[in-house]
């Protein structure tokens, strides 16, 4: 090639370099907050049980519930009356007639026996259910926030690895630059080389913004100022997940707050039947009056005895009752569904947790390993001119892919168990060691005894 032409195009690689190194710089940049500061997961959910909106609004519900209790127990309010009796519109008659007195009176109403026992069963079953919810949205946040760290710590991850890709862009770019001078390569092979290298900035790009994004959202989640700074996360320790299916299920129905809720709505819609069929008996009142006569005519008194007449039962109480075991059927068959719900969704984090761990595996093992060692070769082969620059740079594209692969079903494995822990109601606040929950430490201890 003739040195003129050689530097004409040495002119158009270095100015399609500049023009694409500007579009980036020039670009404004998303600024992480507090990227050289860490967070913890177990600080981000002690933080969340403290100040997440959503479980003071849910334990407040369960406290609200808990007040209508005895409520439910209590008589109905007494009533008291106060009268004035006259004979007659012409004169005030009281002291000079037997019909004109002053008059008092008390009331009291008493249910017929078992209503109110009945009452305060059904809100107790109420306030448990409220309970069981509270539990249920202490999980969910709890799981929530896992979700969103674990992200977040992808993306901080992600970024580590394009930037070492990019590194490698460089080295291949620099080779290419050598074999170019000497004559020995294509300028085809730089520009290839540089444009991987601003795919890779792009790629960075996105993940800053998502990072924001997932920083807003954890911080909304805990309770925070949506703009709060928030440190890079610190994946904790990865703990085996040694329990059987059969196992987390049947701790999921022994503990999910869910399924407990469904079962105290079942229990306080068989006490609504109960109470029901109570109305078919007549409540009682009680009263008492005190007529005041002045004068030489004597005061005097009366007791009454005073019941409600059921005779419009077809139409009301047995309605009532229909009503009252439809409602009956309905919550049995909620809870039925609640519990296949359950199981549907523990069988789907238990698979993924299972596949995850068989592909970062083969990821750890075998792929990664061979990808690393591929690209080595493809780098030494490329200098020395035996393959092209397309061939090393898919070397190395497809370790970046291998690499993310891995993390990614790292994060998916994290994010399984934070559902599950969810949907079982198993307690797990990010501390390390919480295979604990899933029977790992017993059957570790049973291995190695053997």
């Amino acid at each position: 090639m003739p040195s003129y032409a050689r530097k004409v195009l040495d002119l158009k690689t270095q100015a399609l370099s500049c023009f694409l190194l500007l579009t980036f710089l020039t670009a404004p940049p998303l600024v992480l907050s507090a990227s050289d500061e860490t967070v913890t997961l177990e600080d981000l959910v002690a933080e969340g049980l403290r100040n997440s909106p959503e479980i003071l609004a849910a334990r407040s519900r369960a406290d609200a519930a808990g007040y209508r209790i005895p409520q439910a127990k209590s008589l109905p309010d007494p009533m008291a009356t106060l009268g004035y009796q006259n004979d007659g519109f012409s004169s005030f008659t009281l002291g000079r007639s037997i019909m004109s007195m002053g008059i008092s009176g008390l009331s009291q109403q008493f249910p017929f026996w078992g209503k109110r026992a009945l009452k305060g069963e059904v809100a107790a079953r109420d306030s448990e259910s409220f309970a069981a919810l509270s539990d249920a949205a202490r999980h969910r946040v709890v799981a929530q926030i896992k979700l969103y760290f674990y992200d977040l710590f992808l993306a901080y991850k992600t970024l580590d690895i394009l930037s070492d890709r990019k590194t490698l862009f460089s080295k291949i770019e620099d080779a290419a630059r050598s074999r170019y001078a000497s004559g020995t390569g294509m300028q085809q092979e730089v520009i290839m080389a540089q444009t991987e290298k601003y795919m890779i900035l792009e790629k960075e790009e996105m993940q800053r913004q998502r990072i924001e994004a997932l920083q807003g959202m954890l911080n909304t989640t805990v309770g925070r100022e949506v703009s709060a700074p928030l440190g890079r996360p610190v994946l904790p320790p990865a703990a085996p997940f040694l329990a059987s299916l059969e196992e987390v299920v049947s701790m999921a129905k022994e503990h999910s707050p869910d399924v407990r809720s469904r079962q105290k709505m079942v229990e306080g819609a068989e006490a609504k039947v109960k109470l029901a069929r109570k109305e078919y008996y007549p409540d009682v009142t009680v009263g008492g009056n005190y007529f005041y006569r002045s004068g030489y005519l004597g005061d005097m008194w009366s007791m009454t005895f005073s019941f409600s007449l059921p005779i419009f039962y077809k139409t009301k109480q047995e309605q009532a009752v229909a009503e009252a075991q439809a409602g009956f059927l309905e919550a049995k068959r909620e809870l039925a569904a609640t519990e296949l719900m359950l199981a549907s969704n523990v069988k789907e984090g238990y698979s993924m947790v299972q596949a995850a761990d068989r592909l970062m595996k083969l990821y750890s093992e075998g792929l990664i390993p061979k990808a690393n060692q591929d690209v080595q070769l493809a780098f030494s082969n490329y200098v020395t001119g035996r393959v092209d620059a397309l061939t090393a740079i898919t070397r190395i594209k497809n370790l970046l892919d291998y690499d993310l692969l891995y993390w990614s079903q790292l994060v998916e494995r994290e994010k399984a168990i934070a559902r599950l822990h969810a949907v079982t109601g198993i307690e797990d606040t990010g501390q390390t060691g919480r295979q604990t929950s899933w029977g790992g430490t017993k059957k570790a201890a049973r291995g190695e005894a053997q």
